[in-house]
């Protein structure tokens, strides 16, 4: 087990259990971050593409789905946080004490088959890199593609986490354009309301194969250990923790909820801020690219240049440039959320907060992620097959770990008093339900067209 995973609680900072702290402006400007930075991720070049193309297809009849999404987000995300905050360990590590050795064979054969999913979508990221450089006339998709992979991977290998973190931060602000290119371009409001709070379903199997793309792509598996292990990161960088995490049961009782109830909040925004990103892709695609009959989107490099004859070379070019912030975004957390777990289960030391040394199973998988990545990028294979592929892999395994997520969130032996309640445990079970009845629908439809 990590020697961090050890420390001790302080017994003398307990304060009476009526304290109620208000959270402060700065407090919660100071605890943005790892929730922020999830939500953003789950907006890669192959999400936006998603979007685009639900937006181009059926205009603003999808609309809804981002108020589907969030709370089942939100809860699944928080669940993911709450058990870094109340263990101070990674989800990795809580399935080796969790599961028998039966479990956790299961575990590590989802956890590996989630580093190829990974390795394949940073490929198809790369390409959207590179797709979105050539076009704004920057060079050829392939020399940006091999530039943003050994980027990506020195940044990983040599930067500190602190560093690292505040890369992220800049890379997320990315996404914002899309909220600038959809007050730009949409004009009726009130329709794109009544579209968002009502339902417009299409009974047809394009329709439903676009639902859950939609649903697959905003809750995807990799999401879970990032989280996780990103708020656990943090928690090792704070002064009070040292390189050691303070679990809430080490503060006092004060601290505790109000770290709590901080954390809960950067997870929320987060999750708002990736649905927020979502509708506006779907709104600016449909009072463009679907009033004007251009429906065969298939990547986020397409949409940015179909824009352009109808919302200006600013709209396409800004949108581009989202789509290549995420995909930056995107490659590093894909390349770790899967060895973090695979080095968790081991029993090894993992994390950007740590060196080379001191994790290098950690290192070496999150190398073999970018590198390898970056080489099937370089390998002229056809970015949409690789993201068909993905959706299925994720659409298999998304289920069965959300189950391992659950009983893990559920186990007082572990979590102690912060348990899941009713309301987590509503929402969890009903996204797993819907993440399974998706996954069998994915097989149904034949697959995910994007």
């Amino acid at each position: 087990m990590s020697n961090w995973a050890q420390k001790k609680p302080r017994a003398n900072r307990r304060e009476p259990s009526s304290s109620n702290p208000r959270i402060r402006l700065g407090q919660y400007v100071r605890a943005i971050g790892p929730g922020l930075i999830t939500g953003a991720s789950d907006d890669d070049p192959s999400g936006i593409a998603t979007y685009a193309q639900a937006g181009s297809r059926y205009g603003l009849s999808l609309l809804w789905a981002a108020l589907l999404t969030f709370p089942l987000m939100a809860a699944v995300q928080e669940m993911c946080d709450r058990t870094a905050l109340a263990t101070g360990k990674g989800l990795g590590e809580l399935a080796s004490d969790r599961f028998q050795r039966t479990g956790k064979w299961i575990i590590g054969l989802l956890l590996l088959v989630l580093i190829v999913a990974n390795t394949l979508n940073i490929a198809a990221d790369l390409v959207a890199i590179g797709s979105g450089m050539n076009l704004l006339k920057a060079g050829p998709t392939w020399l940006w593609a091999l530039i943003a992979g050994a980027a990506i991977t020195v940044l990983l290998v040599k930067g500190t986490f602190s560093r690292i973190e505040l890369v992220f931060r800049a890379l997320a602000a990315a996404l914002l354009v899309y909220i600038v290119v959809a007050v730009i371009v949409t004009h009726d409001w009130l329709r794109v309301l009544d579209n968002t709070v009502v339902p417009h379903v299409h009974f047809n199997k394009a329709y439903i194969a676009l639902l859950v793309a939609l649903l697959g792509t905003t809750i995807s598996p990799y999401l879970f250990f990032w989280q996780n292990a990103n708020r656990l990161e943090e928690m090792r960088e704070a002064p009070e923790g040292g390189s050691l995490p303070e679990t809430l049961a080490m503060r006092s009782r004060t601290q505790a909820r109000l770290k709590q109830r901080t954390s809960r909040l950067d997870v929320f925004s987060g999750m708002a801020f990736s649905n927020v990103v979502m509708f506006a892709i779907i709104a600016t695609t449909a009072a463009t690219l679907h009033v004007h009959r251009v429906t065969n989107i298939q990547s986020a490099a397409q949409a940015a240049s179909s824009l352009k004859p109808f919302a200006g070379s600013f709209a396409s070019a800004i949108f581009a440039l989202g789509f290549i912030g995420s995909g930056l975004l995107a490659v590093p957390v894909l390349a770790a959320s899967g060895s973090v777990g695979v080095s968790g289960l081991l029993g090894k030391d993992w994390g950007f907060s740590r060196s080379i040394r001191e994790a290098p199973l950690f290192y070496s998988l999150v190398g073999l992620g970018t590198i390898g990545g970056t080489a099937f990028s370089l390998l002229n294979v056809n970015p949409i097959k690789l993201l068909v592929f993905v959706a299925v892999i994720n659409g298999v395994i998304a289920a069965p770990l959300l189950v391992v997520v659950l009983l893990i969130a559920n186990n007082r032996r572990l979590m102690g008093r912060y348990v899941n309640g009713h309301a987590a445990n509503i929402l969890g079970w009903v996204t797993f339900a819907l993440m399974a009845v998706a996954s069998i629908a994915l097989f149904a439809t034949g697959g995910i067209s994007l």
